[in-house]
């Protein structure tokens, strides 16, 4: 492999099961093209076809096979057929003795020989070298570049498949998507020895393979940072969303030893936003990703450290220590933390809709399906700003897009920009007063069964996408116990603990907590999971910097 920075040199392999013929083969093609290209040897079919598929996982580039015709176990031509299945764009070549002539014609309908070279091929200048500069210059003129990106194989109607190229999106880590029963998906399946019953097969720019990952064994396998540097901080953020985003960035800044522990995805709910257009400082708007992945890189560039597919389940308080417990069972402690563990979306409750999550129903924008609802008719559920900025983006290649509200209009919890856009979108329609009551379907989802909350009437109706933007579940359960919540799950914070405040006595020291300072001295809260937040990313990336403030402020005091 060419080293880091210059284009990867493309493989030429040769096999022959003589030693001596082998080496001079190599020696011959390394000759000339060692500059330009990487010569590989093999002495047998089986370890040639080994080492193809090594270089199939890896993403390299196979340009040329030379292969010897008799060779014990597997012949040439078998060989060679074999390898098709592997890299079908490589040129092939036979190398045989005169006897043999007749098999390599032959062979030119079995496996679509490109050419045959008779034993001996000396002198390489006018036998070997003309041949396979023809052969380089014909592989060149097609299109076979690498790809360098992750690879994900899995069926197009599984949920964890789904699983992953999402989590893979999010996260900015390149990859392509390959269906298992394409002929390049069934040829990484066979390279790792798979049969297509454990999916997805995920395979990293290095040729690791692997199968049906969690979250973090992916997140460690394709880069992202998983394991803490430290066992003490200053701060720790949990929560990569806007309110978590923007704490780092400020944490960071003034010189706070700061950490982000995220679950899945640095974003957060705005973070699968198609376009966000009341954000202050983006006229054209800007989509939840890019705005993530800008705060992301702000955020390390001021020495934040962030870890990926981490899960918090527990937060201890010993003396001025905050300690929060991972789900593996490791911990890191800090001086202060800052909750900002944002909101997810409530489950459709109706049934079938669970069996059928991944496969046809999504829970938020899910923007990876986007290209699969072209020509389509999309359903979605749901009346706040996320569902009109999915109806839009999905809109520009869908058939339909169908806003299913249970409420009499959109004005009641859409902001007035979006609802003018989707007025002015004629293949978008709004059906209020109506609720999915089930959604049916065998591997994936085909038909939804509507109900109209007026009258009661129900009717079915075909679809295959159907994505839901319904309400706000606060992912504070890991807080019970701890902190205060109210009755819905978010965290109490600031003047409703102050004495007189509800619940009565529920702040433990003389002075008055801070604004955004949880029932824990030294714990804050920021963004969608507090008590009677905004629940917009603008006023969210606000208290993530206001907390730090606050941070300074009780750090003053210990």
């Amino acid at each position: 492999m060419a080293e880091t920075g210059e284009a990867p040199r493309a493989v030429i392999l040769t096999v022959d099961d003589d030693p001596g013929v082998s080496r001079a083969v190599a020696r011959d093609l390394r000759r000339r093209y060692g500059g330009r290209h990487r010569v590989v040897r093999a002495e047998t079919a089986a370890s040639a076809l080994d080492a193809l598929h090594e270089m199939k996982l890896r993403g390299d580039l196979v340009a040329v096979i030379l292969a010897d015709y008799r060779m014990p176990q597997m012949n040439g031509i078998e060989f060679l057929e074999q390898a098709m299945d592997v890299y079908p764009g490589a040129r092939r070549v036979l190398l045989t003795a005169y006897a043999d002539t007749d098999a390599a014609i032959d062979a030119i309908n079995v496996v679509d020989l490109d050419h045959y070279l008779l034993k001996p091929w000396d002198p390489p200048e006018e036998k070997l070298y003309p041949v396979v500069d023809d052969l380089l210059e014909t592989w060149l003129a097609s299109d076979h570049r690498p790809v360098p990106e992750t690879k994900v194989v899995g069926h197009r109607w599984s949920a964890h498949s789904s699983e992953v190229r999402e989590f893979l999106a999010r996260n900015q880590v390149p990859y392509r998507w390959y269906a298992s029963d394409e002929p390049e998906g069934q040829r990484l399946l066979a390279a790792a020895g798979e049969d297509g019953l454990r999916l997805p097969l995920v395979v990293t720019p290095d040729g690791e393979c692997l199968v049906e990952p969690d979250g973090t064994e992916l997140a460690r396998r394709v880069g992202l940072a998983t394991t803490p540097s430290a066992e003490f901080y200053d701060l720790v953020v949990i929560g990569g969303g806007p309110a978590g985003l923007g704490a780092a960035v400020y944490g960071a800044s003034e010189g706070l030893r700061t950490v982000l522990v995220e679950r899945t995805a640095t974003g957060g709910q705005a973070g699968q936003s198609s376009r966000i257009e009341n954000y202050l400082g983006f006229p054209d708007g800007v989509s939840g990703a890019q705005l993530t992945e800008r705060a992301r890189r702000q955020a390390a560039r001021f020495g934040a450290e962030m870890l990926t597919a981490r899960e918090v389940t527990g937060l201890e308080v010993t003396g001025a220590s905050r300690t929060v417990r991972f789900s593996d069972g490791s911990a890191i402690a800090a001086h202060t933390v800052i909750l900002a563990t944002g909101v997810s979306y409530r489950q459709l409750d109706a049934p079938g809709v669970a069996a059928l999550t991944g496969r046809g129903v999504y829970y938020g924008s899910a923007l990876t399906e986007a290209a699969g609802c072209a020509g389509n008719d999309v359903y979605i559920v749901g009346g706040a700003n996320s569902a009109g900025q999915a109806a839009v983006y999905l809109a520009r290649g869908a058939r339909s897009v169908t806003v299913l509200v249970r409420a009499d209009s959109l004005t009641r919890s859409m902001s007035h920009y979006l609802v003018q856009q989707i007025a002015e979108v004629p293949s978008i329609s709004v059906r209020t007063a109506t609720e999915v009551v089930e959604a049916h379907g065998a591997d994936h989802l085909e038909r939804i069964t509507l109900r109209d909350t007026a009258t009661g009437r129900t009717e079915q109706v075909d679809a295959q996408w159907l994505f839901v933007f319904i309400g706000a579940a606060p992912l504070t359960d890991w807080l019970e116990g701890v902190v205060i919540r109210d009755g819905r799950g978010f965290v109490v914070a600031g003047p409703d603990l102050s004495p007189g405040g509800r619940p009565p006595g529920s702040w433990p020291l003389d002075r008055a907590p801070y604004h955004l300072e949880t029932s824990v001295p030294g714990v804050f809260v920021a963004g969608d999971a507090r008590s009677e937040s905004a629940k917009r990313v603008a006023s969210a990336v606000g208290e993530g910097a206001m907390a730090v403030m606050l941070v300074h402020r009780y750090l003053e005091r210990l």
